[in-house]
């Protein structure tokens, strides 16, 4: 749940004040171009490019690094079984391995360099999405947050009566379930009570409404799309001339 929490983004960056749809379009098309190849070299160059814009889009690296710490490692055991069991040995384990972590990263970075609120007025103002819809996504967005903040006070109260103990893994797993049932319980009456007060503020009308926060989608968004998509051209470009490149599906 704390991996879908934005970070703290310094506006001061020079790609901070991108339009959040090109953010997560960037981020789309960075995926696509990894999912069709299984080769280090274009991974390795759409990698370093990711590293370069954390700095450009205003996050800390290490917050990236701390959040990012369960998927890259997950990437590199994957890419560790596929060395030792796959056919193309060594080569295709880190080639699949950097392959994971480019497109973790980049759905890392896109998730975290976006404001739900602005992603929301966005999809409403530009790809025209029911407001009653956007409304209700992004205030269960904003609870993720506090799920994960009640799961560390469940597990204090049940420690402090003695019913649970979490001091081995096996242990651990044995009280997820009861903890599990306790956060959904908790969950279904704090969003019963989210929406019975925004029906009461008007969030459930069905009457037009306008946006505080209007954001036009400009020309340094579109560039910064454009320069998405030569990347990633140029990179699997690079792999093609040095012969690296494999395509995910050969018929």
């Amino acid at each position: 749940m704390k991996l879908l929490e934005p970070l703290v983004v310094d506006p001061r960056a020079p790609l901070a004040p991108i339009h959040p749809l090109a953010k997560i379009g960037g981020a789309l098309i960075i995926m696509l171009g990894l999912l069709i190849t299984v080769d280090i070299v274009t991974s390795g160059i759409v990698v370093v490019a990711i590293l370069i814009a954390i700095r450009l889009l205003g996050l800390s690296p290490r917050a990236v690094a701390v959040r990012a710490t369960p998927l890259i490692f997950s990437a590199v055991a994957l890419g560790i079984f596929n060395g030792l069991v796959g056919t193309n040995g060594a080569a295709g384990g880190v080639a699949i391995a950097m392959r994971l972590i480019g497109i973790s990263l980049s759905g890392i970075v896109a998730v975290a360099a976006v404001d739900p609120t602005e992603l929301a007025d966005a999809i409403v103002e530009h790809l025209h999405a029911p407001p009653r819809f956007v409304v209700g996504a992004v205030a269960a967005y904003r609870l993720f947050p506090l799920f994960s903040r009640q799961w560390d006070t469940l597990g204090l109260a049940r420690r402090a009566r003695g019913i649970e103990s979490d001091r081995t893994l096996v242990q651990r797993l044995a009280a997820f379930p009861d903890r599990a049932v306790g956060l959904l319980v908790s969950a279904i009456r704090r969003a019963t009570r989210l929406a019975l007060a925004m029906d009461a503020r008007g969030f459930g009308s069905r009457a037009c409404r306008t946006l505080a926060r209007p954001h036009a989608f400009g020309i340094g968004d579109l560039a910064f799309l454009v320069v998405t998509v030569a990347l990633v051209s140029a990179a699997t470009a690079t792999s093609i001339a040095l012969g690296t490149w494999r395509p995910l599906l050969t018929f």
